[in-house]
């Protein structure tokens, strides 16, 4: 193991955070309030990053230090955004600084935060800005300095990257992230664009575009989105939550002209297949709570699309919907986005494989002789792929049960347990009963909140960086 290109890693990407604190600075001087808490922390980042970055190492770099990479990096991100949240005064602990900081960069928008707008604009808009860097991913963005260093960069995107097959766009993944980030950017700065258009501040029309863009879900507003009452501001996140769902490889077929493969994706219509269809099942299963059909509609098509988006903003309480509503709610929440965007869950395309496999066996039991291959996208789906994608739905099953275990010894009842659980690995944001959008995670004790923070991570690392930074055979010699 190569633990000190590893640590000279770290440095590079803290030495990135430290100046991507400079845009909350400026929100904070902008708004004049204090910057104390900024600067604090870009000097302790700073001199951690220098230290770091100045460590003597080899260029020996394979997938066994990239997924460790990963894994010490999305910790220390989490732990140095966190300084902020602390130095503000406004967290009553660490814990819940590195709760609040690990829900932003992972995007899952779990908040431990009563009174969101007792808050200084500077560290909501840092708040919302972690949502933004970590969306597209922490590496991502650093992997126009990897080369620099002499290392294989696709080891350090493939651990990051979600879904189940890692592909690049363009053969050098230094072009491959520039063309993902320019999308990204331009989606974000669309979003902002149009929100302003329909009547939203420029400072919460950022701040929502932020959180839209990394499908976080963090508000500068307590009552979320649905603060505003605005059918147009509705309309306009519903549509940009279920953009940044899509995989960003579809935007790139279509800029490069290739339409019929971006429209073959058998992972966007299946996508769009469960949007579609848990909209029309929810809209009539919540009649009896709304006075209208359209009224059913506006609130349920927000919420799916919040929730398998991952993105968890809020305009309607679905706590109060009926049971049958908030077991679809659930369901679509473990389903997820589009392997390739920013959303979390288990991820569309391994939904779609393995019904797929369990039809196959189906079809092997009743014509034992014949033969049947699994295809996405009309290509083979290797076996390998198909165990890999068993394997992982075992660890991710396993992960939620053993979180909500520990969870459990606060006393919640077993929906808040296993929901806090689910929507921390999923990344999603609330959950059902006492933490549903309406309400918060503060209750949840120091352990419990560390036991999330953690699965926030494992969720958006896909489990396997985090087992592997665990793993003892990892740290052995040979």
């Amino acid at each position: 193991m190569n633990i000190k290109l590893v640590l000279k890693l770290v440095g590079r990407v803290l030495l990135i955070e430290a100046a991507a604190l400079a845009v909350p600075l400026t929100a904070a001087l902008i708004y004049r309030e204090s910057p104390v808490p900024f600067l604090l922390t870009i000097a302790i980042m700073g001199v951690c990053g220098l230290a770091l970055s100045a460590l003597p190492a080899r260029q020996q770099f394979f997938a066994r230090e990239g997924f460790v990479a990963v894994g010490l990096i999305w910790i220390f991100t989490g732990l140095a955004g966190a300084l902020p949240f602390l130095f503000s005064g406004y967290f009553a602990t660490p814990m819940d600084a590195i709760f609040e900081s690990c829900s932003g960069f992972t995007t899952t928008g779990s908040t431990i935060l009563t009174d969101i707008e007792a808050l200084p604009k500077g560290i909501l808009f840092w708040r919302a800005f972690t949502h933004w860097l970590g969306g597209m991913g922490v590496l991502v963005l650093a992997t126009a300095i990897v080369p620099k260093l002499g290392i294989r960069s696709h080891y350090l995107t493939q651990a990051e990257t979600p879904g189940p097959v890692f592909s690049k766009l363009v053969p050098k993944q230094s072009q491959t992230s520039k063309i993902l980030y320019t999308m990204y950017f331009a989606l974000t700065a669309m979003e902002v664009l149009c929100l302003k258009i329909a009547g939203m501040p420029l400072y919460d029309a950022l701040i929502h575009s932020f959180s839209t863009a990394g499908t976080g879900g963090f508000s500068n507003r307590n009552a979320s989105v649905g603060a505003y009452d605005s059918v147009p501001v509705d309309i306009i996140i519903t549509v940009f939550m279920l953009l940044f769902s899509i995989n960003f490889a579809v935007y790139f077929l279509l800029l490069t002209r290739k339409w019929k493969e971006a429209l073959a994706s058998d992972e966007l219509r299946f996508f769009l297949t469960v949007v579609f269809g848990a909209t029309a099942v929810l809209t009539l299963a919540n009649l009896g709570v709304y006075s209208s059909i359209w009224e059913s509609l506006r609130y349920t098509v927000f919420q799916v699309a919040s929730i398998i988006s991952t993105t968890g903003f809020g305009t309607a309480d679905f706590v109060l919907w009926p049971q049958f509503s908030q077991l679809i709610i659930i369901l679509i929440m473990f389903c997820g986005a589009s392997a390739g965007s920013t959303g979390g869950g288990m991820k569309c395309s391994r939904i779609l494989l393995l019904l797929r496999a369990v039809r196959r066996e189906i079809h092997r039991i009743t014509h034992p002789r014949s033969v049947e291959v699994v295809k996405l996208d009309g290509k083979l789906v290797s076996e390998a792929t198909l165990h890999s994608l068993l394997v992982f739905l075992g660890a991710y099953v396993i992960t939620v049960f053993s979180a909500a275990l520990i969870i459990s010894l606060d006393g919640f009842s077993f929906a808040v347990s296993f929901s806090a659980a689910l929507t921390c690995v999923s990344n999603v944001g609330p959950g059902l009963e006492a933490i549903g959008p309406s309400g918060n995670f503060a209750a949840f004790s120091g352990l419990s909140k560390g036991v999330m923070s953690l699965c926030m991570i494992i969720g958006r690392l896909e489990i396997y960086p985090i087992l592997v930074l665990f793993s003892p055979s990892t740290w052995r010699r040979t």
